[in-house]
């Protein structure tokens, strides 16, 4: 039975350097205090304290540098059991009524395969956990402290899940409890147009919509662990702030879907530069220019050191506003036009993650004589060209190596 039924849930995640001494603590249980007290049910997840899985990595590394994968899962989950504990006391101390939710106890939800130290959860198994084991919790007016970044097999060994997971684990919750929100508490009040440690004056960001979190995750932003998007339900709301603003920060809303395949509506020409040095980047923004003045579209962009090729939706007369530039200013050799492709993109939660991705798209086109225009990956987005006469075989093609329904 869903929580649906019951009051609104949220989940509120505590990272380690927020729980780094006894001040912090004491906020963050005062904090879940006043959120119980507006009526809401909250769902608990902690990190290990600042430094401290840090230090245990450090140590068993010093004991035994090949040290078994399931005995240091077992090792590195002490950290987040004793902040769940802590974090328990100090609700206690606030008058709240909590259970320290950790994978010894009969209330744990989160099951995971076997990967130790980088264990992926198994989404419908521990949904049925949690609406068993966590909603009668919240029924009965008591806060769940469940330890992030932990997991356990079906056959009860723990795993953990990545390093940041748990943010996982918050996200995770969120989906599979119906939550209202997931409130990822961290040092800052959100997220930035760029790290605060390594630019001047960045920019607050209001609102991220999935792809763009996850783009920026994946590419070194220290806001959310990427592997946590995996985990985001249809609809669900992440909130990225601090302590002090709970209902402000950065909302992430807009999940990634699993996978999605679709045509571009329009058609695509193939720019081809030579003799161009693609080093020099104020030779290709000249380039681009000329694409963008000429009305068209630059969906995609592939450099050599010498060349390169511009796939192009849409302009007047792209070729001849490219070479005019290409003459006038001297930047390459010469450019030939290839017309009536289509692009079909392919995009998905973590498709970088799946071994011989590229290979399950490009082999079922080259056994039926499709030929590729060219093909781009940017993480969990992979753009196809193809003639336009063969795009829908394409697609159908594609479909069945990814195994999507239509």
């Amino acid at each position: 039975m869903s929580n649906r039924e019951d009051k609104e849930t949220i989940v509120v995640k505590f990272g380690g350097s927020v729980l780094e001494d006894e001040k912090g603590i004491t906020q963050a249980a005062a904090l879940v205090r006043d959120t119980t007290e507006r009526g809401l049910g909250v769902v608990v997840v902690v990190s290990a304290m600042k430094g401290v899985t840090d230090q245990l990595v450090a140590l068993s590394k010093k004991v035994n540098p090949e040290m078994d994968a399931a005995l240091t899962d077992e090792l590195l989950s002490s950290g987040e059991r004793t902040s769940a504990k802590l974090m328990a006391g100090a609700l206690a101390g606030h008058g709240i009524r909590s259970v320290v939710v950790d994978p010894d106890t009969q209330y744990w939800p989160v099951v995971t395969d076997a990967h130790h130290l980088d264990a992926n959860p198994l989404v419908e198994l521990s949904r049925k956990r949690a609406q068993e084991r966590i909603v009668p919790l919240l029924r009965e007016g008591k806060v769940p402290v469940v330890c992030g970044f932990l997991g356990k097999t079906e056959d009860g060994k723990t795993t953990t899940l990545g390093r940041g997971g748990s943010d996982t684990t918050a996200v995770l919750l969120g989906n599979i409890l119906d939550a209202k929100e997931v409130v990822l508490i961290k040092d800052v009040e959100g997220v930035y147009s760029s790290d605060p440690d390594k630019v001047k004056n960045p920019q607050f960001i209001e609102s991220l919509n999935g792809e763009e979190a996850e783009m920026l995750a994946a590419g070194g932003a220290k806001f959310l662990h990427v592997k946590a998007l995996r985990y985001q339900g249809s609809g669900n709301r992440l909130r990225v702030t601090s302590l002090d603003k709970l209902n402000s920060g950065t909302v992430i809303k807009g999940d990634l879907a699993a996978v999605n395949l679709e045509i571009f509506p329009q058609g695509v020409s193939m720019v081809t530069v030579v003799g161009l040095d693609a080093r020099k980047l104020e030779s290709v923004s000249q380039l681009t220019r000329a694409v963008r003045n000429d009305g068209g579209s630059l969906l995609a962009l592939s450099l050599e050191t010498t060349s390169a090729i511009f796939y192009v939706a849409g302009g007047k007369n792209v070729l001849d506003e490219v070479h005019a530039v290409l003459v006038s200013e001297g930047i390459g050799k010469a450019v030939s036009s290839f017309d009536g492709l289509s692009m079909i993109t392919v995009k998905g939660t973590a498709l970088e993650t799946e071994s011989g991705i590229i290979q399950r798209i490009t082999q079922p086109l080259a056994r039926d004589s499709i030929n590729l225009y060219g093909i781009v990956t940017i993480r969990s987005s992979i753009r196809v060209f193809v003639s336009s006469a063969q795009a829908q075989k394409a697609l159908e093609l594609i479909r069945e190596a990814m195994v999507v329904k239509k």
